[in-house]
């Protein structure tokens, strides 16, 4: 029984560890443009877009590893993506098609 229970307790500390690993990053829409034009992340890691601009802004992405689209929002506010696979992903604004942002997740 105690063995059972001591890999019961190593296999939760190693979730416990992975999920403690994941990153938060914020990047900023200002003055039409991304805070970044590029950036590296881990799988799990988490991206917030903060609109700092006085009108909406949307983003959005058609890459293969990540589709998503997070709708028109104003300034002040951010929306958050999660990164679940591996890959290269653009990021784009829908209102202002000159932003892009490319994000690599390894």
């Amino acid at each position: 029984m105690k063995k059972h229970l001591t890999l019961g307790v190593a296999a939760l500390l190693a979730l416990a560890g992975t999920a403690a690993t994941a990153g938060d990053y914020e990047v900023v829409q200002k003055d039409k443009a991304f805070s970044v034009k590029e950036m590296q992340i881990k799988v799990g890691d988490a991206v917030s877009f903060k609109n700092g601009d006085p009108f909406h802004h949307n983003v959005f992405s058609l890459s293969d590893p990540k589709t998503f689209d997070l709708g028109s929002y104003p300034q002040g506010q951010s929306k958050s993506v999660t990164f679940d696979k591996p890959g290269k992903i653009e990021v784009e604004c829908a209102i202002h098609p000159e932003m892009k942002l490319n994000i690599e997740v390894k």
